[in-house]
């Protein structure tokens, strides 16, 4: 079948390929409309099969930073500041590791061990055994490890849930305070990104393509998000990370194999 000319960064896809980037898309942001988070960690993973991730994490970071600001504001009273401030320096200086490391350093191995890490975490979380809880203090590594991680590959997420996970918010907490650390985190990764040169036409032209699917994805995950019970949120939330590093594991296994 003739490839289908998407102008990004001269990427060209056939109509299964377009098909699969889509649905890729709005399942990704399907979830992040329940559970306020995973739209980077499925969709970046995936649609590597398809795309450069060049072109990808930038495109999804400015997805994800709409995402983040429809459901920052619309539970902005549910939003829990003195959870959420202690993450922002250290994630800040995450985010300057993560310039160096994708400069200087093999980001494979950084990958595996993230996706390692994800795994046995989603498996303990899984467990029917009692929920960890813990202080602020887990803001340090949290906020370096999602900042960092973050910046080079799109799916810094999981610390951030991981931290938000020991403070014990309800599903409504959580979800809009996961979504407003994203707002900020994703501020400082959009200005990287746009100083380095990642968005150039191809990039804000696939945003337009993408932007009605988010729209949908979002609102019939929302639908789902109220009538969920806590347990199976925290469920799902923990299946959406042991998937996730399965995906984001195969995705450096093929890399390196590439």
């Amino acid at each position: 079948m003739n490839g289908i000319n998407l102008q990004l960064l001269g990427t060209s896809l056939s109509l299964s390929g377009l098909f699969f980037c889509a649905l890729i898309i709005f399942f990704a942001y399907f979830i992040r409309g329940i559970a306020g988070f995973g739209s980077a960690l499925i969709a970046v993973p995936l649609l590597t099969l398809q795309l450069d991730l060049p072109l990808i994490v930038p495109v999804i970071c400015l997805l994800d930073y709409f995402a983040s600001l429809t459901h920052g504001f619309q539970n902005r009273a549910m939003i829990c500041w003195r959870d959420l401030l202690p993450l922002l320096p250290f994630s800040l200086a995450g985010l300057f590791t993560g310039l160096y490391i994708l400069h200087h350093v093999d980001s494979s191995r950084l990958a595996a061990a993230l996706a390692v890490f994800i795994i046995i975490y989603a498996i303990y979380a899984l467990l029917p055994i009692p929920a960890l809880r813990g202080g602020r203090r887990w803001a340090a590594p949290a906020g370096f490890c999602g900042g960092m991680i973050g910046l080079i590959f799109g799916t810094g997420g999981p610390f951030y849930v991981i931290y938000m996970g020991l403070r014990q918010l309800n599903k409504t907490e959580f979800r809009a305070t996961v979504a407003t650390v994203f707002m900020i985190d994703g501020a400082m990764r959009l200005v990287s990104f746009f100083v380095g040169g990642f968005y150039g036409h191809g990039a804000f032209r696939a945003v337009l393509a993408a932007f009605p699917l988010l729209v949908a994805g979002l609102w019939s995950g929302g639908k789902i998000h109220v009538t969920i019970s806590q347990k199976n949120f925290v469920r799902l939330v923990s299946l959406i990370l042991l998937g996730s590093g399965f995906v984001l594991l195969f995705s450096v296994l093929r890399l390196k194999d590439s």
